[in-house]
């Protein structure tokens, strides 16, 4: 789905970007400047991939940096792109959540459904483990999946 969504994104000549920066974006047109710790808590992520996000959105003239409140701290601002993208975004964003809805109907099983147990799932053992215990397991042949 994200393929798509920047797919259509550079239909509409919008280059570089991705669709985690949409959420990030519109919140900081809505909120105004904020720490990357405030922006983390904001969308319900981790500071790393906040940070991570942070720093993409910057090499795309997304967003850029002022000082915070101590020298410490630096606060995220929109960049005059970043600004002129947030009503595109938005209308995206709802666009999405609309095609997501429709998707369900069509199909017997919620998509939100699927994630919430995909997350119950791996909480109860991450993914990482699982890869490790298989990469641990006897070499058997006969039960490899074909590479690409």
């Amino acid at each position: 789905m994200d393929a798509d969504i920047e797919h259509l994104y550079r239909q509409r000549g919008i280059e570089g970007v991705r669709p985690r920066f949409a959420w990030p974006l519109i919140r900081l047109a809505h909120t105004g400047p904020l720490t990357i710790t405030e922006l983390a808590t904001e969308l319900g992520k981790t500071h790393s991939a906040i940070s991570q996000t942070v720093a993409a959105m910057r090499r795309e003239d997304l967003v850029a940096t002022e000082p915070g409140a101590d020298a410490r701290t630096r606060r995220i601002i929109l960049t005059a792109r970043g600004r002129s993208l947030v009503p595109f975004l938005e209308a995206e964003w709802r666009a999405t959540e609309a095609a997501v809805a429709e998707l369900e109907t069509e199909i017997p099983y919620p998509l939100t459904r699927v994630v919430t147990d995909l997350e119950a799932a791996l909480a109860t053992r991450p993914f990482s483990e699982r890869i490790a215990a298989l990469l641990q397991a006897p070499d058997d042949s006969t039960a490899r999946p074909e590479l690409p």
